[in-house]
């Protein structure tokens, strides 16, 4: 097997050829990537059938190098990001630059199990949904950055037109949001993800709209654990320490999806007052003296793990199996 590591960034990828020990960068475009696998062909010749593109998935930026691979049978071993990372720490690698990430890419193969290197397989509907939902969370961005501009408005008592216009900016967004959650559902009736998704809304505190972000983050990326889908979703706890003299609070790292822990968060408010099993979770946790906020991240990892369970394992919620 020949692995060739692949940094996908928006207009560019970084690639790196072990055969020669070359390095390359060529535009993130279809006449681009067909170019390059032929010089790849050119170069490994009766082998090219042994070659194995190792890339991160970087969600629209990624999908071109990914259906072209599913077109040409070429298999790939796509890498979870913050696999990569421990991996980058692990070899040593302390200077961060897109052509030494495709070269550490290259010799992640090594970490691959089995089933991971195989041909990309595209389902059309999956990938609708992911862009239905992508478009949701931008919609969902718009509408918050008007809603803050209309309470810094509303606090100076600003332009009584400007507050009429935003007003009704937010309300045209909100009829968006909600024709886009009935298109993403009509899609989901037609896909194998309808039975997870009426599977997580058996979770009590998970609405449609939390299921739908959920499922997005699950699908995006499928050979996560439990422990890394948390950090994808930035609610890994991250501390601040240094010698005896810097002790800083322990702190999420929000580097995931915004919108994830911003659904999260709203079904961890609902699970505190419905969810007899989390409420009881979250009332141990105050006890025991932890902070309100501190006590809410943490129901909102469990509904994560529990949501993301249901999503490995296809099947409904059940409380006798929940573990706190």
């Amino acid at each position: 097997m020949y692995s060739i590591g692949l940094d996908i960034s928006k207009s560019t990828i970084n690639v790196y050829i072990p055969i020669h020990d070359l390095d390359i960068v060529i535009s993130n475009d279809l006449k681009s990537i067909k170019s390059l696998y032929s010089k790849l062909k050119k170069q490994y010749k009766k082998e090219i059938d042994k070659l194995i593109f190792v890339y991160e998935p970087t969600g629209s930026y990624s999908s071109l190098l990914t259906k072209f691979c599913n077109q040409k049978g070429i298999k790939c071993f796509i890498v979870n990001p913050k696999k990569s990372a421990n991996f980058s720490k692990v070899i040593g690698q302390r200077n961060k630059t897109d052509m030494n990430d495709a070269r550490m890419l290259s010799q992640m193969c090594v970490t691959a199990k089995q089933d991971e290197i195989k041909v990309p397989i595209i389902d059309e509907r999956i990938e609708e949904i992911k862009e239905l939902i992508t478009y949701y969370k931008f919609l969902s961005k718009q509408k918050t950055q008007n809603k803050n501009h209309l309470e810094s408005i509303g606090i100076k008592k600003g332009s009584s037109i400007v507050i009429k216009k935003i007003a009704q900016e937010i309300k045209r967004l909100e009829q968006k949001e909600q024709q886009l959650l009935v298109e993403i559902k009509k899609i989901l009736k037609k896909s194998y993800l309808n039975e997870v998704f009426i599977n997580m809304q058996t979770i009590p505190g998970i609405a449609e709209v939390s299921a739908i972000v959920l499922l997005q983050h699950f699908i995006h990326y499928p050979n996560a654990n439990q422990k890394q889908i948390i950090s994808l979703a930035g609610l890994d706890p991250t501390i601040k320490e240094s010698g005896s003299s810097i002790r800083g609070r322990t702190k999420i790292s929000k580097s995931g999806s915004k919108l994830c822990r911003g659904v999260l968060f709203m079904s961890a408010l609902v699970s505190i007052r419905y969810n007899e099993r989390l409420k009881q979770f979250y009332e141990r946790l105050k006890e025991n003296g932890k902070h309100s906020t501190v006590a809410q991240i943490a129901v909102m990892r469990k509904l994560m793990i529990i949501a993301h369970s249901l999503y490995k394992n296809n099947e409904p919620y059940d409380v006798n199996r929940l573990k706190l």
